[in-house]
């Protein structure tokens, strides 16, 4: 998406998402913000401003602000929530009118599951890597394991 991303993670043992998450965060803002420094493009000067703007709202913030604050965490509990969820995530580009098709958009993990070339790698969920596409916009998975 152009303005924020959808993700489904597991923290392995020993580990805490949150810590995950703000790290996160953290590198990719930093690369950011470098890659719009040293590119010489023409609303350079301006999105550095927004982004400046953005971060004088927060008091301990230094600079500039990438990311939220907050996150939208929500816990997949069911087999069914995690369907749920997986489907909004790939479908979300197509509500937007960014592609006609899920696995048409290329940040996103429904073209793994579409067996295409993907820009990300991605673990299946519950061995899930057959997807079927009968008709535009609906999604059947068939011959995948459910998690216990």
């Amino acid at each position: 998406m152009t303005n924020h991303i959808h993700c489904i993670c597991k923290a392995k043992e020993g580990f805490l998402l949150s810590d995950i998450l703000r790290d996160f965060k953290r590198h990719t803002a930093k690369n950011i913000l470098n890659s719009i420094k040293d590119e010489q493009e023409s609303r350079r000067e301006w999105i550095l401003q927004l982004l400046k703007k953005a971060g004088s709202a927060y008091p301990k913030n230094k600079g500039y602000q990438i990311w939220r604050h907050d996150n939208h965490p929500i816990e997949l509990y069911t087999n069914q929530v995690i369907d749920h969820k997986l489907d909004y995530i790939h479908n979300n580009p197509v509500e937007e009118g960014i592609v006609e098709n899920p696995e048409d958009y290329l940040y996103s993990s429904d073209r793994n599951y579409a067996k295409m070339e993907s820009l990300i790698e991605i673990d299946f969920i519950r061995g899930r890597s057959c997807k079927l596409r009968p008709g535009k916009g609906t999604i059947f998975r068939k011959n995948c394991d459910k998690i216990d």
